[in-house]
């Protein structure tokens, strides 16, 4: 049972958000002064119930970063067989430098060609954990609090409108 349905974690959840004095909570971390995305859960509804809805909100520049981030190395992973993605990794994970060379090689030359351009999306995950997950990119230089109550309300009062265009960003990959 996903227990983010249910109207007990919900009046926590409200609980919460009231003592905050917003209508969110961050999970784990405070966000830092300039943040590329935040997770966070606030109250929404979903077929006339209450529910939790649990987010990550991410700067389009961000997102972007992370595509080119994915297609690097699908690159790298045709080329040397014995590359292992980031997300794979552990302490004990030799790491090959050609193949670490390459990547960033793959991204820069991406960014230089503007090869991956993302737009602003929202993705709902109904199968979630723990109430409903959702995914979303903004076109937005920082996620603050204004940005994440902004998008809380448009989302909940179905309001919110999504820029379709679609972006290229320079320079925006960090390690």
């Amino acid at each position: 049972m996903n227990v983010g349905y249910t109207q007990e974690e919900v009046d926590l959840l409200r609980e919460e958000c009231e003592e905050l004095g917003q209508n969110f909570v961050i999970v784990d971390d405070e966000p830092e002064e300039e943040a590329d995305y935040v997770q966070f859960q606030f109250i929404g509804k979903h077929e006339g119930k209450e529910v939790i809805y649990d987010a990550v909100l991410s700067t389009l520049s961000m997102h972007h970063s992370s595509k080119l981030y994915e297609e690097a190395e699908k690159k790298v992973m045709k080329i040397h067989k014995d590359f292992v993605p980031f997300e794979l990794r552990d302490e004990n994970t030799a790491v090959n430098e050609e193949a670490e060379l390459l990547m960033e090689e793959f991204i820069q030359e991406m960014e230089d060609e503007e090869a991956v351009k993302v737009a602003e999306f929202v993705e709902i995950d109904y199968d979630f954990e723990f109430g409903i997950g959702i995914d979303a990119a903004l076109n937005v230089d920082e996620i603050t609090v204004e940005v994440i109550e902004k998008f809380i309300s448009d989302f909940n009062n179905g309001t919110l409108k999504l820029d379709k265009t679609l972006y290229s960003f320079k320079d925006g990959f960090e390690d």
